[in-house]
């Protein structure tokens, strides 16, 4: 609104944009977003996008700087858990772990609050602290049985921690809950489960020019195949003997005169 009508439809498509390419095209949004930055640097929701256009790329310096910004132009604080883990990319998890503790944390909403619980998890990893990261985790909204749109990402990062930490069968039931609360696929909570199940990747052709042609195949399975190979295996031979008795029976019957050889 503090723009001309012109400028503003201008800014504005720009903006639409990188909406629609940063999660298949992190690149080609951050440059829709440079163009927006560039005709209105001044405008706290251009700061913002650009600022998660550039978190996208990974430029976390660059990030944080125009976080930072829109969080002065506006006042709020919603981005200070991407602001902290903006930190842990820039190679400084002490200093987002400082931010976990900060005043500007209490004023966020649950959903907030969780994102911050997440990076500060994160953070305990990165420092090579894995029981703390756990312990970080565990809260009221990771116990609650209801759904939220962060609690299959919340789950998911305890299931994480808990396989890094060797605890392999409390992992597998904190990624089949991950993948319960998962309805929009924001997780790969289902490959893990597969993982940590034994499914393996067999070529479906045999042929290596079309390594991409797989099929998944349970191990266990992939045995039960093998047994059961076998066993049809047992079987013809044992058909193929008793054919070949009765071949006897019939030749010494004719050499006999009626009389059975056999």
């Amino acid at each position: 609104m503090s723009l001309p009508k012109t400028l503003a439809e201008d800014v504005s498509r720009n903006l639409v944009m990188v909406a629609r390419l940063i999660d298949e095209d992190p690149e080609q949004a951050y440059a829709y977003s440079r163009i927006a930055l560039r005709l209105a640097s001044r405008v706290a929701a251009v700061r913002e996008a650009a600022g998660f256009a550039a978190y996208a790329t990974q430029k976390y310096s660059e990030a944080l700087a125009e976080f930072r910004a829109a969080k002065r132009m506006t006042g709020s604080v919603e981005l200070w858990p991407v602001m902290a883990d903006c930190e842990r990319g820039l190679g400084r998890p002490e200093r987002a772990m400082a931010m976990a503790g900060e005043p500007e944390v209490q004023k966020l909403d649950k959903a907030g609050q969780v994102e911050m619980r997440l990076v500060a998890a994160g953070a305990r990893r990165d420092m090579g602290q894995l029981d703390a990261a756990i312990v970080t985790l565990q809260s009221p909204e990771l116990a609650s049985s209801a759904v939220h749109p962060w609690t299959a990402r919340l789950r998911y990062a305890y299931a994480d921690a808990l396989l890094a930490a060797g605890r392999e069968d409390e992992a597998r039931e904190w990624f089949g809950k991950a993948l319960e609360a998962d309805k929009d696929g924001s997780t790969d909570a289902s490959d893990r489960l597969a993982e940590l199940d034994g499914v393996e990747f067999v070529d479906a052709l045999g042929d290596d020019e079309d390594e991409d042609d797989t099929v998944v195949v349970p191990a266990v399975a992939a045995d039960a195949d093998e047994d059961k190979a076998d066993e049809d295996t047992d079987k013809g031979d044992v058909a193929d003997a008793a054919d070949g008795a009765a071949d006897k029976a019939e030749a010494g019957t004719e050499d006999g005169n009626g009389a059975s050889q056999v």
